[in-house]
């Protein structure tokens, strides 16, 4: 049987890795985003058969809602929901931040999430389905700047192991992934469109790549079903924890 996953975010990135490496796999793909020219782009790659775009934005309860009430036949019952959309913005540290940025990180890194998950999520109890949340290493290193989205981070990690004490006994399967560096638009959307900053970044790092996550979420959705992946943490050898820290007086 086809079974159908709804991956939020789909417009670029790791989201736009996993719809492609979903439809390779066999699934149908519901690709949510807010940009319908990129949206279109992937239907015209992939296929209607296979591939339905949604657009909206995640932070809009109304326009979700009327998006997946008009899914058509063979994209209604989710068997899988990918919580991918997320963003993180500005680096500066907590006593400096622009609060308007911190808001923006909670409402669409934490009630965003957690407004389409209840929203779908007694057709995945009922279809016995599964819930794979894209967190990050940031949920558990904390680094300078990295304060609230951070924070966001921690919750959805949180958030997935409270949905397994939730969900015991009623064959729903919830997976908390945790990347470190991926090499996407992420610091472009953080930094406001620096281009250098992103290069500077990821220059020489080998860091990993939308298509290496999207390759770890389709081998815990076809694991056997029962078999839960908790927390899944992934980084580039390259990548590793920064230790402790002492500033000390002149």
């Amino acid at each position: 049987m086809t079974k159908t996953v709804l991956i939020t975010g789909a417009s670029a990135g790791i989201g736009k890795s996993a719809a492609v490496a979903f439809v390779a796999a066999g699934w149908r793909v519901v690709a949510t985003g807010r940009r319908v020219e990129r949206l279109d782009a992937l239907l015209a790659a992939l296929g209607a058969d296979r591939l339905h775009p949604a657009v909206f934005d995640v932070c809009d309860e109304i326009a979700r809602d009327a998006a997946l009430a008009r899914l058509p036949e063979g994209f209604r019952d989710i068997d899988l929901l990918i919580n991918n959309a997320g963003l993180a913005l500005g680096t500066s540290p907590a006593q400096q931040a622009d609060f308007a940025q911190w808001k923006t990180m909670i409402d669409t890194n934490v009630t965003a999430l957690a407004s389409l998950t209840h929203k779908l999520l007694p057709g995945l109890v009922s279809r016995r389905g599964a819930i794979i949340n894209l967190s990050s290493v940031a949920a558990t290193y904390p680094y300078p700047g990295g304060n609230v989205y951070g924070g966001t981070k921690a919750f959805v990690e949180q958030f997935s192991l409270g949905l397994r004490c939730d969900l015991h006994g009623t064959g729903v399967r919830v997976t908390s992934i945790e990347p470190g560096m991926v090499e996407t638009e992420f610091t472009l959307v953080r930094t406001g469109g620096n281009q250098a900053a992103s290069d500077a970044l990821y220059h020489g790092a080998a860091p990993m790549t939308g298509d290496d996550i999207a390759a770890a979420m389709l081998w815990v959705a076809e694991l056997p079903p029962h078999l839960n992946i908790n927390r899944l943490e992934l980084m580039p050898v390259n990548q590793s924890f920064a230790g402790f820290k002492v500033a000390r007086a002149d």
